[in-house]
């Protein structure tokens, strides 16, 4: 997901455009593709993140921050029509193709994993530490970084 002045920073227009559009055409935005935050929402992102009250952009808006999926991303960048939101939707849509081709990835191993745990009926003890070690050092090497790191 990623918020609505997120988003129109990254197309290079401004947030007040980007909702103007989204509310002039809003049918084509189902629910699937657009949240309206809360402001218990709001309110949670501002201490999760340690944001200050003005950083997502005015305490006192008069609309709920926009949250985008990847296909309300998309479909915001269609009806921009700037030249950098075309080459920031390819690349949005790039971005999502490669989470999903990581997540499944993670979800193969995971299978094999498995597998492999079941083939081996009988282990002893250390065996099992062994095998459970290896499997946790092998999802630390396959999940995606975090932010610390």
């Amino acid at each position: 997901m990623l918020l609505g002045s997120d988003l129109a920073e990254l197309y290079g227009v401004k947030t007040l455009r980007l909702n103007e559009q989204i509310r002039r055409i809003a049918d084509r935005f189902p629910d699937d593709f657009l949240l309206r935050l809360t402001n218990q929402e709001v309110a949670s992102l501002r201490s999760h993140f340690a944001i200050l009250k003005t950083s997502l952009r005015g305490q006192h808006r008069k609309y709920p921050p926009l949250a985008f999926t990847e296909h309300g991303a998309v479909m915001a960048a269609t009806i921009l029509s700037s030249p950098r939101a075309a080459a920031m939707s390819v690349y949005i849509v790039r971005a999502f193709v490669r989470l999903r081709a990581m997540l499944e990835s993670n979800a193969q191993l995971t299978r094999k994993l498995d597998a492999l745990e079941k083939s081996v009926a009988v282990m002893d003890a250390d065996s099992k530490r062994q095998f459970k070690e290896l499997r946790a050092v092998v999802f630390a090497l396959a999940s995606p970084p975090t932010k610390e790191q």
